[in-house]
């Protein structure tokens, strides 16, 4: 661009002064015109520093250097101002004539229009303070308007004050004026230019969407079964403060009582429990009581699977209470406002089991003792008596009933054993029998398996010979009844023919030395 603008000046310059030259031309033929009619009145009339003034002007126009096309600007404005000098001496003297007047006066006015721009530009630069005069160093003479530089801000129709546009604080790249102090602001995430990695920390948060009513019931089931095998509370805990259960936190409880009802005296045991350790952690007391609620409402569905559940929620409600799960007002909120009968029996189960109760302990023997943490001394009383109330009764199916109720399928072993030695210490092929009848019905059941009933013989094998010092009989016997349970199928051959026998001992005469031989 400035290159554009030194060309373009220089133009400009030499069509004006190719204009004067064909005026100066077109004067001196007139001056020669009248010098040829009266040359001495043209002569007296004629201004001779006019004519040498357009004599040098033309002489310097034709004599001027050239370089490539381009005229030599300095040359050309110093001989226009020479001209002009000339001129104006001449308007002195008062020899013009109209035609050369009014060419210096158009003249006049055109260089005023010239100094008046040029002025304006100088001024206009100062107070941008930011482009050096055009007198300075460094300014470009060629340049359109005066303008030093072509990267300013300043209006370039000639209009107004020439001042940056805003006050220098608008434009690309421009971030405000000078001086201007920005606050900090916060980040907008809406933001488009939002960036998260340049916030700072981030932090990610799951968001667990609430259950709905039918994936509820599908996602604690599991979590309630798998708890009745392990018995962990802590881990049911840290399973549902997973889940998002929303406002049915009470549902967890109801399910959970549903599903005890349902299973053995040591799941219940286990559920009492759990009910309890969740209080303050997971539900509420509130949280119970509405759980209780709806376990009353629904009796009359329970009573179809569970005849024995009224009981067995009255035994829930009180151990309950006692363990503080419960409120202890609860019972007295449906005192005279229960027309279900199921439920008036649970609520009465357990006002009896609270009003046993001199102090409020913990019910711990509500549902009994679970199977394995029985004592072992314990249990094999409770299988003595089995096996003698069986021998009194015949009744196989109470038989099993009991010692499912132990719930301790580890220890059926002790039952053979038991069983084995009250058929010894007994005289009569009536226990014989009996006892074949039982220990078949147990391992056709598959309550008792293979390995406990081998345990069990084994035991017995074992410990004969300190069985004999109280039955002398004893090998008889465990001969006999060994052979009837392994034509029953009972035991294996390879058990049968592990039974010990008891050899027959001959003393010979006294000649022998009193040698006892086999």
């Amino acid at each position: 661009m400035p290159v554009f603008g030194f060309f373009l000046s220089t133009f400009q310059h030499k069509s004006k002064l190719q204009r004067t030259r064909f005026k100066v031309l077109k004067c001196r033929h007139q001056c020669k015109r009248r010098e040829d009619d009266d040359p001495s009145a043209d002569l007296a009339r004629e201004p001779p520093t006019v004519t040498r003034a357009m004599a040098t002007e033309v002489e310097s126009w034709t004599s001027a250097p050239q370089t490539d096309g381009v005229f030599s600007l300095e040359k050309e404005q110093g001989a226009d101002e020479g001209l002009y000098d000339d001129l104006n001496e001449a308007e002195a003297n008062g020899n013009w004539t109209p035609q050369e007047k009014a060419l210096h006066e158009a003249r006049l006015k055109a260089k005023a229009k010239r100094r008046l721009r040029k002025s304006s530009s100088r001024d206009s630069t100062r107070d941008s303070l930011s482009e050096p005069l055009s007198g300075e160093p460094g300014t470009d003479p060629h340049s359109p308007k005066g303008k030093t530089h072509s990267n300013d801000r300043k209006s370039r129709t000639g209009k107004g004050r020439g001042l940056p546009k805003k006050g220098g604080a608008g434009g690309k790249g421009v971030w405000g004026a000078a001086g201007m102090v920005y606050e900090m602001e916060e980040p907008d995430s809406k933001d488009p230019n939002y960036d998260e990695s340049a916030q700072g920390d981030t932090i990610y948060a799951t968001v667990v969407p609430e259950l709905e009513e039918g994936e509820l019931e599908k996602a604690v089931n599991p979590i309630v079964q798998e708890y009745f095998e392990h018995g962990d509370t802590r881990e049911v805990e840290m399973l549902l403060k997973e889940l998002n259960l929303g406002p049915r936190k009470y549902e967890f409880s109801s399910l959970a009582l549903s599903l005890s009802l349902e299973g053995k005296a040591s799941h219940r045991e286990l559920t009492s429990r759990l009910l309890s350790d969740l209080i303050g952690k997971v539900l509420t007391e509130s949280d119970m009581a509405r759980a209780f609620h709806k376990t009353l409402q629904e009796l009359p569905d329970l009573i179809l699977d569970t005849p024995e559940a009224p009981q067995m929620l009255g035994q829930f409600i009180a151990r309950a209470i006692a363990d503080h799960a419960l409120p202890m007002n609860f019972l007295n909120r449906y005192k005279g406002k229960v027309d279900c009968d199921h439920a008036r029996a649970a609520l009465d189960r357990a006002s009896v089991l609270l009003s046993m109760k001199r102090e409020m302990v913990r019910l711990d023997n509500v549902w009994g003792v679970g199977g394995g943490q029985r004592p072992v001394k314990h249990l094999i009383k409770e299988m003595n008596l089995l096996l003698k109330e069986y021998l009194v009764s015949g009744e196989l199916s109470e038989a099993e009933h009991c010692l499912r109720d132990l719930e301790v399928p580890h220890f059926h072993h002790e039952l053979v054993y038991e069983a084995i030695v009250m058929v010894l210490e007994s005289n009569g092929e009536t226990a014989i029998q009996m006892m074949v009848k039982l220990l078949q019905a147990f391992w056709k059941s598959g309550l008792i398996t293979l390995d406990q009933m081998n345990r069990g013989f084994q035991r017995v094998y074992d410990e004969l010979p300190e069985i004999c010092l109280d039955v002398p009989l004893a090998h008889s016997i465990m001969e006999a009844f060994v052979d009837v349970c392994y034509q029953e199928a009972v035991i294996t051959a390879q058990l049968r023919d592990a039974c010990p026998s008891r050899g027959r001992k001959r003393f010979v005469s006294e000649g022998d030395g009193g040698i006892v031989k086999n």
